[in-house]
């Protein structure tokens, strides 16, 4: 008898899917995000405030993630950017199969950056390369202060850790530097900042950072395809 290991199966089926999207998006100079978190920390709020304060600058499209909702892709796309929902049906994460679809059917020439929402949740989305380039989590003060330890492996796997919802810690006894010194004890090389998108506070540091990391794969990207 064979012991056959599906989940393994599955991730490796998953990245190679992931790669052709990734190829696809160097063919067409798109810079692609991963939005990770859990429901209500503040994902879709963050991509409202980046579509309108970015899209007179850059070419901004979103894909959007959930189970069975549009709600949040209507949200973004009343910014005035095109959005797309994803809907997973039973699954608690988006794969590189479902966003392999879903750019089928956008213009990735006339897009520089792709924001993608994935589902509301910190476990699951983890393992699932989605062909993106960097990886932001987002969790919230209201999650509690403990929320980074009790999910170390999709930090472990982020580029860039949000805190959200800093006015409010107080209020629910939340130790936002305790959050912070979770995230880089798990992942010496995350970047982490603290926000209130409700008041727009630590919006800009995260707009200059997407904003240095698509120059900086841009321009990589060019050198790539020149040669």
């Amino acid at each position: 008898m064979h012991t056959i290991d599906a989940h393994k199966n599955i991730i490796e089926i998953n990245k190679t899917i992931a790669e052709r999207n990734r190829k696809i998006f160097a063919q067409n100079n798109v810079f692609a995000i991963n939005i990770m978190g859990a429901t209500g920390s503040g994902k879709t709020i963050m991509i409202e405030m980046l579509s309108k304060k970015l899209k007179s600058e850059f070419k901004i499209k979103a894909l959007v993630g959930d189970i069975v909702s549009k709600l949040d892709a209507d949200r973004i796309k009343n910014t005035g950017i095109e959005a797309k929902g994803i809907n997973t049906g039973t699954e608690c994460h988006l794969d590189s199969h479902l966003i392999s679809h879903a750019i089928e059917y956008m213009d990735l020439k006339d897009t520089d950056l792709l924001l993608i929402e994935n589902v509301g949740n910190l476990i699951c989305p983890t393992d699932f390369d989605l062909g993106e380039h960097k990886r932001i989590v987002v969790v919230s003060s209201s999650e509690g202060d403990d929320t980074v330890e009790k999910h170390p492996m999709i930090f472990l796997t982020a580029d860039l850790c949000i805190i959200n919802k800093i006015d409010i810690a107080d209020a629910v006894n939340a130790d936002v530097e305790k959050m912070v010194d979770d995230a880089k004890k798990i992942n010496p090389r995350i970047k982490v900042f603290k926000t209130s998108f409700k008041n727009g506070d630590g919006i800009d540091e995260v707009i200059n950072w997407i904003v240095k990391n698509m120059d900086d794969y841009k321009q990589n990207n060019k050198s790539k395809i020149e040669i």
